[in-house]
């Protein structure tokens, strides 16, 4: 099926509102049309090689219930999976926590766009195609320790996942999204949408490890309540074009939120992380902290935005970048920005980008390790002050995984 034909949004099926959500998505990206380089939020990306011609949503139904993670060989909670064409939920959810079609929850339109925007092209993309989306809603003062960890399984053509994350007052839960697959020329482009009730903590996962082909284009914007937080870990691995946009309001006053992202980047791959730390209410507080290497010819683009609004006093933002470049054709670029608009406020950001340490590198040298396993151990360290800091054991333990793999894999030079 071809995308953003005429009748795209009835063939697709679901419930009168569903539908209708689509028909409004792809009215505005009609209107608004596709983004290009030239944009701010889209600078330095390849944005402009994109021909959505070129993809078709995806008709084939694959296997779910299998990956070769290792780090899931011990896990024994909640896993969704989702492929372009079905959901598959199990029959027994946490306590606490409804896992449900979209399409067969009766508050779902109602939470579908409600922190999300379609006025940014790919969100707008994604309510233009979504199949259904998944509904993750965690009841008030419910407590969860184990993670949901949903799989997206990847398959040719485009696929356009919307996940809904609502956390009611109190209630505390964990979930991951894992986006694998992908062998061919793939198009993903997915949405999540966090709601964290007034004292709720999320702790949140997106891990993208699709093969190195195709584009992955993600949004994540999270909006986070009276003395709640929310902690997101990302990581991106695979795809030809990796792009994640991650934005956080906090919109009640004490309202906190952590961002710890990882990326790596070998042969022609390109990284592209976007954030914003919008700065609504009193006394918030905003965490951020991002660390990549880039090696062979890819490269990665971090910009990030830190924006107190008026009336958000005493609040308190950080954003850290250091990037890590391994080969002389590899390259990262680095923009960070604030936009402040209240006094009583503390705000940092520090971004850095450069070759391993040569004083470590000679240390470890010296002592006999070869040249390959001291950059080896170095980019190792380097990812390992920020993972074994996350608290999300299970999403850092794939991250790390995967890092590994990429580490015995590669030349770093």
């Amino acid at each position: 099926m071809p995308l953003l034909t005429s009748d795209t949004a009835a063939q697709l099926g679901g419930p009168e509102w569903l539908v209708a959500r689509r028909e409004a998505g792809a009215a505005t990206f009609e209107k608004i049309g596709m983004p290009n380089a030239r944009d701010e939020v889209w600078r330095y990306s390849p944005i402009g090689d994109l021909d959505l011609d070129r993809f078709s949503l995806a008709q084939e139904n694959i296997t779910l219930g299998e990956t070769s993670l290792e780090a899931f060989s011990n896990f024994s909670g909640t896993v969704v999976h989702v492929a372009a064409t079905g959901i598959e939920i199990p029959t027994a959810s946490p306590n606490g926590i409804t896992l449900v079609k979209g399409s067969e929850y009766g508050e779902a339109s109602e939470l579908f766009g409600s922190v999300a925007n379609d006025a940014d092209a790919m969100v707008a993309l994604n309510s233009a195609h979504v199949r259904d989306p998944l509904i993750v809603d965690v009841a008030k003062g419910s407590l969860n320790d184990e993670p949901v960890v949903i799989v997206h399984h990847a398959s040719s053509g485009s696929m356009f996942p919307r996940t809904i994350i609502r956390l009611a007052d109190g209630a505390v839960a964990s979930v991951i999204e894992i986006f694998v697959g992908g062998d061919a020329d793939t198009l993903s482009i997915p949405v999540t949408e966090i709601e964290a009730g007034d004292g709720a903590n999320l702790r949140y996962g997106s891990l993208q490890l699709l093969n190195r082909v195709g584009w992955h284009l993600s949004t994540i914007s999270a909006r986070v309540g009276r003395d709640a937080n929310v902690m997101q870990f990302t990581t991106g691995l695979g795809a030809a074009y990796d792009r994640c946009r991650s934005d956080v309001e906090l919109a009640g006053q004490g309202a906190s939120s952590v961002l710890r992202s990882t990326y790596f980047g070998s042969g022609d791959q390109i990284h592209d992380l976007r954030t914003q730390q919008d700065h609504v209410a009193p006394k918030t507080i905003s965490d951020l902290l991002c660390k990549g290497a880039v090696t062979g010819s890819s490269r990665s683009v971090y910009t990030g935005m830190i924006k107190v609004r008026n009336g958000a006093i005493r609040s308190n933002a950080m954003q850290t970048n250091h990037n890590l470049v391994l080969s002389e054709t590899a390259h990262a670029d680095t923009v960070p920005n604030l936009d402040i608009s209240e006094n009583d406020v503390r705000c940092s950001h520090a971004s850095t980008v450069g070759p391993l340490d040569e004083d470590q590198r000679y240390y470890l040298e010296s002592r006999g390790i070869s040249p390959v396993n001291t950059e080896r151990l170095l980019v190792r360290g380097f990812f390992r002050d920020l993972l074994e800091k996350t608290p999300l054991p299970l999403g850092t333990a794939i991250a790390q995984e995967e890092i590994e793999a990429r580490l015995s894999q590669e030349s770093l030079v």
